[in-house]
């Protein structure tokens, strides 16, 4: 099993200078890098400070700039907010500047707010076809001229300038939450991004079952492509340090319902501050299930978890490390993992294991 880092460009407050957030950003991914992780993600989204990313691209050809073997990862773009033509060749183009070291990754997007503001009020449950229009044509795309006449878009006879330095393309993932959805990502050769939220480990186990299901219901000869799942992650010495790692990821999340339901104030850019007593009876904001649920612990708990992932053939464990966690505690977090935890899973060690199992 690989890891991977998802890092966000975000503050919480008008105070933080985003001179720092960037810096902070730019310094995690190298510590990704230096520790060994396979990917460092960036994701889309629009007008929100929280997570800011109006052209991952940007990001992830800056990171490049400043890393030299990391993969860079998309997660992901949005279908509905993009031109075909155009999503083909920022990709490509990001490709060629980081010297092939794009992971392109496709998804339907996740706020109401946002599709209000990028994609005329569409709901954002209907977004799924554009998903399914757009991946055959950006394969075309990188590869020559194709003209195009669909339901969401339709265009001349064009071509991607510049072709991705990957051939035929990047590799490409999706990210999957339904049977369907894994059933269309398997069948068409992409990679596959889970994320269970808060939800316990059983919700990934039904992801990997529709995973497997997926796969033998493939065309024959499919080859098995891989299968990553996201936790927001947090590593920590003390007994006193939890409660600071779950009531950040508490408020944030309380943003996030409000931001996925359409519905709470967001003013220059920042969701309205979340009251942490109004979520006290609430099951899916209980302390304790976080604790347990998302992969936050001491490195001994947090081994103990992630055995659990490599045991189910999860290849790429991604650490989410942005859910307003103070910046400093973040980087102590990510360097306990490296230092602590990313040990006990490297590949000789894995081989080992497995030998033994054999």
């Amino acid at each position: 099993m690989k890891f991977s880092l998802a890092i966000n460009l975000a503050r919480t407050s008008l105070s933080e200078d985003m001179r720092d957030v960037a810096r902070h950003t730019l310094e995690m991914a190298q510590m990704a890098e230096a520790g060994g992780f396979e990917i460092v993600w960036a994701a889309e989204h629009h007008a929100l400070e929280m997570t800011i990313g109006p052209n991952p691209f940007q990001q992830l050809t800056w990171i490049g700039q400043h890393t030299s073997s990391v993969r860079l990862g998309l997660a992901v773009a949005v279908a509905a907010y993009w031109h075909p033509i155009r999503l083909a060749g920022e990709a490509a183009l990001c490709d060629l500047l980081t010297n092939g070291r794009l992971e392109f990754g496709i998804g339907c997007g996740a706020y109401q707010r946002e599709f209000d503001r990028m994609a005329s009020g569409l709901r954002a449950q209907d977004s799924v076809p554009y998903m399914i229009e757009m991946v055959p044509l950006l394969k075309q795309l990188w590869q020559g001229d194709v003209e195009h006449r669909g339901k969401h878009w339709s265009f001349p006879k064009a071509t991607a300038c510049p072709k991705p330095l990957q051939r035929p393309h990047p590799p490409l993932w999706a990210a999957v939450r339904n049977p369907l959805s894994f059933d269309w990502a398997v069948a068409n050769g992409l990679n596959v991004q889970t994320w269970a939220l808060t939800r316990d480990f059983g919700e990934v186990e039904t992801y990997m079952q529709r995973f497997e299901a997926a796969l033998a219901k493939a065309p024959s000869g499919t080859s098995r492509p891989r299968f990553a799942t996201m936790r927001h992650t947090g590593v920590y010495e003390t007994a006193k340090e939890p409660e600071i790692f779950v009531n950040s990821f508490r408020r944030v999340a309380g943003q996030f319902e409000s931001l996925f339901r359409g519905t709470g104030a967001v003013e220059n850019g920042f969701p309205a501050p979340i009251d942490l007593a109004s979520l006290e009876h609430r099951g899916e904001y209980d302390a304790d299930m976080l604790q347990t649920n998302l992969m936050f612990g001491r490195p001994d708990q947090v081994i103990a978890k992630l055995k659990r992932y490599r045991d189910l053939r999860v290849d790429n464990f991604i650490y989410y490390a942005t859910y307003g966690l103070p910046m400093k505690l973040q980087k102590k977090s990510l360097k306990l993992f490296i230092a602590e935890v990313l040990p006990e899973f490297a590949e000789a060690k894995s081989n080992q294991i497995r030998t033994a199992a054999e």
